[in-house]
């Protein structure tokens, strides 16, 4: 059989790929060469919503798919090792993916080179990676202040509240970045592509119950499912229990307005894979009362719009955080957390052990930052 050569990203696995698969196999075997996490940050401005093992894994079981790997190379042309060692007898490549450099290697190779016309199968829609993120409005969530306090082990030493705030899916943010990114692919597992209407509570409750099935061996924290559904900024009240007692909501526009305007977020990295936060803590009824006044503090600070009393309780809720959960900063993160003491007046982490984003609060812009929207009703 003629070999077929084919070559993309495939972030957001859908059925226009899988069409696309199948039309290549009509001409024979195929093999799929995927680019990786680096060429498509290089190539896009963003990262993959799968990394790349997970994007090589769902190809690989695709039955139209022969073999499946992850090119070495970068930019456009990332597969010119693998293409020359493959020596295919066709290049397949998606209308949209067709380039002049693609062309031009396959004549100097002797490939013949063709162009699908993304044609999707049967009566299914036209899909496409941009198409479905372009419409994708699931938010993922920032706690301000409070964080672990929807643990039971924790919130059962010292009641206390976890602040959370929803935010627009403006930016793909890191995997693994405490941005409650597992939560959020549940809900778009869940939903697809919006939080759908009805009492935004009891949709937050499914959200949690469907990522935490009975018998789940680690039951993730309720604030994230609560953080994403729940618009704008909330006050989640725990007492030993893993759903909160109280919910309190803020939506008043120029609350929300203040607090846009005064965060920061510096992009750092992933959590590593095998990082447990957990395999080392101090968990006291002082340092989890704390960790509650802190939030309380905070909330009032808020309200109040007062950039001072903000910052100084963020920074007091993450100093309480690293004494119950010492793993929760590496050094380097301490390290460069000293940078900005002088200019911002709180900071926080957006995930545990390194990971996520620095989180500042300030009334200046901080150069290389982001800056974050609130989601409202």
């Amino acid at each position: 059989m003629k070999k077929i050569f084919v070559s993309g990203c495939y972030d957001m696995l859908h059925s226009g790929h899988v069409a696309f698969f199948e039309e290549a196999a009509a001409y024979g075997e195929v093999y799929v060469g995927i680019g990786s996490d680096k060429t498509l940050y290089e190539l896009k401005a963003r990262r993959p919503f799968n990394n790349e093992q997970e994007r090589l894994y769902m190809v690989k079981a695709l039955k139209a798919v022969k073999e499946a790997w992850i090119n070495s190379g970068s930019g456009l042309i990332d597969f010119a090792d693998e293409i020359k060692q493959l020596k295919p007898d066709i290049f397949f490549v998606n209308s949209d993916g067709h380039s002049t450099l693609k062309e031009q290697l396959c004549k100097e190779l002797g490939i013949q080179y063709i162009v699908s016309q993304r044609a999707p199968h049967g009566n299914l829609p036209v899909r496409s990676t941009t198409s479905l993120r372009s419409i994708c409005k699931i938010p993922y969530r920032i706690d301000l202040a409070g964080g672990w306090l929807d643990q039971p082990a924790v919130s059962k030493l010292c009641a206390g509240a976890v602040l959370t705030i929803s935010i627009e899916p403006d930016y793909d943010f890191n995997d693994r970045s405490g941005m409650a990114t597992s939560s959020r692919k549940k809900a778009i597992e869940l939903w697809q592509v919006a939080i759908p209407a009805g009492d935004k509570e009891k949709l937050a409750k499914n959200l949690f119950c469907f990522e935490n099935p009975p018998g789940s061996t680690y039951i993730s924290g309720s604030q994230d499912a609560l953080g994403i559904v729940m618009p704008g900024l909330n006050r989640l009240l725990y007492n030993g229990e893993f759903w909160p007692s109280e919910v309190e909501t803020i939506t008043d526009d120029a609350i929300l307005q203040w607090l846009e305007k005064r965060l920061w977020l510096i992009p750092l990295y992933p959590r590593n894979n095998d990082y447990n936060v957990l395999s080392r803590t101090h968990l006291t009824a002082t340092g989890t009362k704390m960790l509650s006044d802190a939030a309380n503090l905070c909330w009032n600070a808020i309200k109040e719009r007062d950039i001072t009393k903000f910052g100084d309780a963020m920074r007091r809720s993450f100093e309480a955080q690293i004494a119950l959960f010492p793993l929760m900063a590496s050094t380097d993160i301490l390290a460069l957390i000293e940078k900005y003491k002088t200019t911002a007046q709180g900071w926080k982490l957006s995930g545990a052990g390194g990971g996520g984003y620095l989180i500042l609060v300030s009334e200046q812009a901080v150069e290389k930052a982001i800056q974050i929207r609130i989601r409202r009703e």
